[in-house]
């Protein structure tokens, strides 16, 4: 299958099954939402969405958190990763958002981007989810995801998936399509163990194409053999070692 027929049965499978995802950050405003997504860099947004509400009440905008001591935020952040890194980018944040852009999270990419702890994922994010610009974001899932299922080939940059997914997805879809693809990696598609034969897609799936054929499936089968082999083999000697060292000692004795 080429990958102009893989876009086309990713887009008409989830826009059946999945017409308007959502993030599932919590949040009630961009503010909000942009603090959120700072702080789910490398974590669950479970975990974010435990920690938020709290975050939310001492801090309900940006002036607040401008004001705010950098341990005072680490307190209320202390169970995310890297809490010390993130309470001084949403310090940071939260003055630049004061003194530049008046409270207001700016709609441009480039404006997002000049502030602490907002890389070019977070910028999407925001620009997609809130301002509904044609933009996607690529996160540890969207990266993997793409790659599996074929949308993206030899992309090793964030960046480099990002310009192929333009590329091929209708302009319209790109932000819709950011969620797809973290919710399949999230559930389905996962890192280490992917849940080939729950996929509802797995049939114009690349990575399942090239994994679960006749071929692929012999040579995993050999594999699995000659392991086993290898730990029987292993055992034996194991065996024979412990029986020379009785020996040895029985014969001193």
């Amino acid at each position: 299958m080429n990958k102009k027929d893989r876009y086309k049965n990713f887009v008409e499978y989830f826009s059946k099954q999945q017409p308007n995802p959502v993030t599932e950050l919590h949040y009630d405003n961009p503010f909000q939402l942009l603090v959120a997504v700072i702080l789910s860099a490398q974590c669950t947004d479970k975990r974010i969405n435990q920690v938020t509400p709290a975050l939310f009440e001492r801090f309900p905008a940006p002036q607040a958190l401008a004001e705010a001591s950098v341990d005072e935020v680490f307190n209320y952040i202390r169970s995310v990763s890297y809490p010390n890194n993130k309470a001084k980018h949403l310090v940071g944040m939260a003055k630049i958002l004061v003194d530049t852009f008046h409270g207001e999270v700016p709609s441009d990419i480039d404006d997002l981007q000049k502030m602490p702890g907002v890389g070019r994922k977070t910028a999407n994010v925001i620009a997609s989810v809130v301002f509904d610009a044609p933009a996607i974001a690529v996160d540890t899932h969207v990266f993997r995801v793409s790659a599996r299922i074929g949308l993206t080939s030899n992309a090793r940059t964030p960046l480099a998936v990002e310009k192929q997914l333009v590329k091929y997805l209708p302009e319209n879809l790109l932000g819709v399509a950011h969620h797809w693809l973290i919710l399949h990696g999230r559930y389905i598609c996962l890192a280490r163990s992917p849940k080939c034969e729950q996929c509802p897609i797995s049939w114009f799936c690349k990575y399942y194409e090239q994994t679960h054929t006749e071929t692929a499936l012999k040579k995993a089968e050999a594999a699995k053999v000659k392991k086993a082999k290898e730990q029987k083999k292993k055992v034996a000697l194991n065996k024979i070692s412990k029986e020379l060292v009785k020996r040895s000692v029985d014969k001193i004795g």
